[in-house]
């Protein structure tokens, strides 16, 4: 599929019209600059061409600030990857030096460039615009991506010069959402999985703000991985612009299939992480709890079992979870993880057939059936698994509103016992028969 990259200076727009060709509020857009720091990616499509789009953070050259030198070389990476690219400018500001700064930039690209010039909105900002002209990249473009006008002529443009592609075909790819507290190395683990230094990584807490999909595959494996920004708890969520990440962060785990949860092993599983980690369980998710950072811990010989047990005892009654101590600093072990993630996922997906359900377990339960309730007996007939995305089984009884949670629990471990959901929550109703 082709590609095109919004390119430009901060805060004039390239968010906003990214949201516009995609169709979606997937980019935060704020009146601050710098929202956007990792390059995101969405899909658009004009007169039955589909591209795919990069929106990136804005262009600084020759910044000392951390970010923008870590988004100047993500713009770069964008630019190279492109067939095509939107140079966006702002009419409410004119030319200033950080956009001759990238038109220098541009005018060394092979590749075809748009000249836009953004909130272009009444007829003295179309006058002002001439002077974009002086940028030297020719024709411009004027828009205004907060209402669509003048988006139509652009695209019809732009669609034109990108290169015909064939229809791509794929069924929809499991979706791995990476969370967990700020600063615990989410970007740094999908950076080290895809072998690029696809998401902007700093020692400081909240450096990623959008949840972003990653494409993965590799050494047989296909799925989705999705970035998020770190959560953190919501008495310190002062920022709209973190409210705002940490919406993008919860609405990935809502839609993703399997959690994979990433903790700090110099901070344990705190409060906040296990908030994360319910969070996925309530949801119905494939969990993965990953502890990162494993090498920045001193070690003994039981460190890591005795380091396991603390974390189940938190997890509790919910432990059939898997543990897999990392360093992504290190890439120790982060194969494993994806590995293990597959199999939840798999886990997840499973289906029993009923006549083995029945067969396996209408024996235990006669061996031990309910308790009797005010001189009831509780019989189970039969079992079916339910047709939903996630593990849920009805036990179809005479009294079902005399099974108590407990008698459930047993079922549920039978359940875990005889086939492999590790990872997963599993659901269990009682049924009328």
């Amino acid at each position: 599929m082709s590609i095109v990259a919004i390119v430009g200076r901060p805060n004039v727009g390239k968010s906003t019209l990214f949201n516009r060709m995609i169709q979606r509020r997937e980019a935060i857009t704020d009146s601050v600059s710098g929202v956007t720091r990792d390059r995101h990616y969405g899909r658009s499509d004009w007169n039955g061409k589909e591209f795919s789009l990069i929106d990136t953070g804005g262009y600084v050259i020759g910044s000392e600030d951390v970010f923008e030198t870590e988004i100047d070389h993500q713009v770069e990476l964008a630019i190279d990857e492109a067939d095509a690219i939107l140079f966006m400018v702002n009419a409410e500001d004119g030319i200033t030096p950080m956009d001759e700064d990238v038109a220098k930039l541009l005018r060394k690209v092979t590749k075809p460039v748009f000249l836009v010039v953004n909130k272009v909105d009444n007829n003295q900002r179309e006058q002002d615009a001439y002077e974009f002209y002086n940028l030297g990249l020719g024709e411009y473009y004027s828009i205004s991506s907060m209402n669509g006008s003048g988006t139509g002529d652009l695209l019809d443009d732009l669609v034109k010069i990108l290169p015909e592609t064939e229809e791509e075909v794929r069924d929809d790819l499991p979706r791995f959402a990476v969370v967990g507290r700020p600063n615990a190395g989410k970007s740094s683990f999908i950076n080290a999985l895809i072998g690029e230094n696809r998401y902007i990584v700093t020692d400081i807490a909240g450096t990623t703000r959008d949840s972003i999909d990653t494409k993965y595959n590799r050494f047989g494996f296909d799925f989705n991985l999705v970035d998020t920004a770190g959560i953190r708890r919501k008495k310190k969520v002062r920022e709209d612009l973190e409210f705002y990440s940490v919406m993008r962060s919860v609405r990935a785990i809502e839609h993703c299939d399997v959690c994979i949860v990433m903790l700090d092993a110099t901070r344990g599983f705190d409060g906040q992480v296990q908030n994360i980690f319910w969070l996925a369980e309530r949801n119905r998710k494939g969990i993965v709890v990953l502890v990162n950072k494993w090498d920045l811990v001193d070690k003994e010989t039981n460190t890591a079992k005795e380091y396991e047990e603390k974390i189940r005892k938190e997890m509790e009654p919910f432990t059939d979870v898997p543990i897999v101590f990392i360093s992504v600093l290190n890439k120790q072990r982060i194969h494993k993880a994806i590995e293990t993630a597959v199999t939840v996922y798999n886990n997840r997906t499973k289906k029993i057939k009923t006549s083995q359900l029945n067969e396996l377990l209408l024996p235990l339960i006669e061996k031990y059936p309910p308790p009797s309730l005010k001189g009831k007996f509780v019989k189970i007939k039969f079992i079916t698994q339910l047709p939903t995305p996630q593990p849920q089984f009805a036990f179809f009884c005479n009294l079902p509103q005399y099974v108590r949670d407990s008698y459930k629990r047993y079922l549920e471990n039978q359940l875990r016992k005889h086939f492999d959901f590790n990872g997963v929550p599993i659901s269990v109703y009682m049924r009328k028969k």
